[in-house]
């Protein structure tokens, strides 16, 4: 099945960059589009597409694939099966774009997080990744790679559905595959991503699509 959601062109000039947004369980590209907005202001010359998840979610919106339990290991055959689709839209859309994927960032929130960072360790290769109150699954295996993005992992300090645990998990599991991470817990704040956590992301995201970002290095590092 064919993905689709909302596009945002870019506010100025030709695209010179794609920033594919993953919303999360029970919501949908429209959801997620609205980050285009505050996000284009470090970005005015990026193309934003929100694509929806291709299950419906039980008395909600969609979702990627079905949660019972949040255990990394049990959601990650969802993400892996959730994949494949994902792959033949974000190629689609830098075709049609004209841009490699060394153009692409991929953001996602919760959910859409975890299949963000799955993605970002199959070989394609983006500019950078950002994770908003997410996690990365896992089948148990870690393998270094020379090869990864940049990184940028936020979350709220009172989110109660993902417990901020979680960032730490993933930072040190991407820190093991030769990732460099920055991360940034954002104080009082739940399941939802804040202006200033945007501010940073966009920041981030400016740094990394002009090359000024290291990909790789010994530590993670925080933003305050």
């Amino acid at each position: 099945m064919a993905l689709s959601g909302p596009r945002v062109s870019p506010k100025s000039g030709k695209p010179n960059a794609l920033v594919v947004l993953l919303h999360g369980y029970g919501s949908d590209g429209d959801d997620l589009i609205g980050l285009a907005e505050p996000l284009a202001a470090s970005l005015p010359q990026a193309a934003f597409v929100a694509p929806n998840a291709p299950t419906p979610c039980p008395g909600a919106r969609f979702m990627w694939f079905p949660i019972s339990e949040l255990d990394p290991v049990a959601m990650h055959k969802g993400v892996v099966g959730a994949t494949p689709a994902l792959q033949s839209f974000i190629a689609s859309e830098l075709q049609r774009l004209g841009l490699g994927a060394d153009r692409l960032v991929l953001i996602g929130f919760s959910q859409g997080t975890m299949l963000a960072l799955h993605l970002s360790l199959l070989g394609l290769k983006p500019a950078a990744v950002v994770g908003f109150s997410g996690l990365l699954t896992t089948d148990g295996a870690t393998q270094a790679r020379l090869d990864l993005p940049p990184y940028l992992l936020a979350h709220g300090t009172a989110d109660q559905v993902i417990p901020p645990d979680a960032m730490f998990m993933t930072a040190g599991a991407l820190g093991e595959a030769g990732a460099r991470v920055q991360w940034h817990l954002a104080e009082g704040i739940g399941h939802g991503i804040d202006d200033g956590t945007l501010d940073l992301a966009g920041h981030f995201l400016q740094l990394a699509l002009d090359g000024r970002l290291a990909a790789a290095g010994p530590a993670s590092t925080v933003w305050r």
